[in-house]
């Protein structure tokens, strides 16, 4: 009988293994920002080759890759692998399987090129975009294949995340100024000076990931008699 979604399962699962993969990788990418200063804003030539610039991916395309693995300081990469644990608790309690990871598999490179309906946006790094995507592929898995109390919180955790995009929109919306201090988007990362949080990426991020998974769940699932 196959596990209900939204049951909580102790093996290690392909989501989860993504997830470390992405910690990882990030991590590796940005072992120069630890040390004195830390929390400094630093773009080294790494990061220059690989965050994403809407200009630069055409003839560069593995930026639609590499971007998500950029951080520009300690704090915002610290934060983002906080991101990563909580995910990685939200696979296990959704149940999510081979099906869900390949849709974030696809939303990864989605999630960036869509930013190129932001131009303004000149560079562009970090996991925000794809974890993300990761809430919205989840929220989906439970109100697609859950029942009873998981297809609410499948729900209610794709209402917020709705929510918290509309919120994120920039001032010149008419709601922005409904709730004053959430424009994300005109927000800095704490303890990374001139950075700001690109709240473009966190939209890109949660249609990609909700298109991926709808798209996936079209395609017919073939079982062994």
């Amino acid at each position: 009988m196959p596990t209900p979604p939204c049951a909580l399962r102790l093996p290690v699962s392909a989501w989860t293994w993504l997830v470390l993969a992405w910690a990882l990788l990030a991590c590796a990418v940005g072992q120069d920002l630890w040390g004195d200063g830390a929390d400094a804003l630093r773009v080294s030539r790494w990061q220059a080759l690989l965050d994403w610039q809407p200009a630069l991916w055409p003839a560069q395309p593995w930026r639609a890759w590499s971007a998500g693995l950029v951080h520009w300081s300690a704090t915002h990469l610290g934060l983002n692998l906080l991101a990563c644990a909580a995910l990685i608790a939200w696979g296990h309690a959704a149940a999510l399987g081979r099906r869900q990871t390949l849709a974030w598999l696809l939303a990864w490179p989605l999630t960036h090129v869509l930013l190129v309906a932001s131009p303004g946006l000149a560079h562009y790094g970090g996991l925000s975009g794809m974890l993300h995507a990761g809430v919205a592929i989840g929220a989906w898995a439970l109100l697609r294949q859950g029942q009873g109390p998981c297809r609410w919180v499948g729900a209610v955790v794709l209402a917020g995340l709705v929510l918290k995009l509309v919120l994120e929109l920039p001032p010149w919306t008419p709601w922005a100024g409904l709730v004053p201090g959430l424009q994300v988007d005109a927000q800095p990362l704490v303890g990374a000076p001139g950075f700001r949080v690109a709240s473009a990426a966190h939209w890109s991020g949660a249609i990609s990931g909700l298109v991926c998974a709808v798209l996936l769940d079209l395609v017919p699932r073939y079982r062994q008699s």
